[in-house]
């Protein structure tokens, strides 16, 4: 359930600062910066946060080399996909959404990559307060 919360929050950050559709922070600011000029930096200031506390325990977890090669893990997966005819790139709606799932599975599992590790291999980090 852990990295399933995770995974949704990074998603929810994600898609509510942008997404294709009306309902995200990007096109809300843009329309509103000169009426509410005071908002817009106040949201936009709690996104940033919530950037920064996946931005970095992502990176301090497992690394650019690790932030990368996942991300290149879940492109190969569309890749595949792609070739076995199950979606096309087609619509720039669908290219969004596959990329704000893609890069909240990368935040989410970089949030509970020590969890996964010592599960997974047996062994602890030093992160583990045990």
């Amino acid at each position: 359930m852990g990295i399933f919360l995770r995974w949704l929050g990074a998603f929810l950050l994600l898609a509510a600062t942008f997404n294709p559709t009306e309902w995200n922070y990007v096109k809300w600011a843009e329309a509103n910066v000169a009426s509410q000029l005071p908002l817009v930096v106040f949201l936009g200031l709690i996104l940033a946060v919530g950037f920064i506390v996946y931005g970095i325990a992502t990176l301090r977890s497992i690394g650019r080399f690790g932030f990368f090669f996942l991300l290149a893990i879940f492109i190969a997966g569309v890749w595949v996909l792609l070739d076995w005819g199950l979606i096309a790139l087609t619509n720039s709606a669908t290219n969004t959404w596959l990329i704000i799932i893609a890069l909240s599975l990368v935040l989410a599992i970089g949030l509970v990559w020590a969890k996964l590790f010592r599960r997974l291999s047996g062994q602890i980090t030093d992160d583990d307060e045990n």
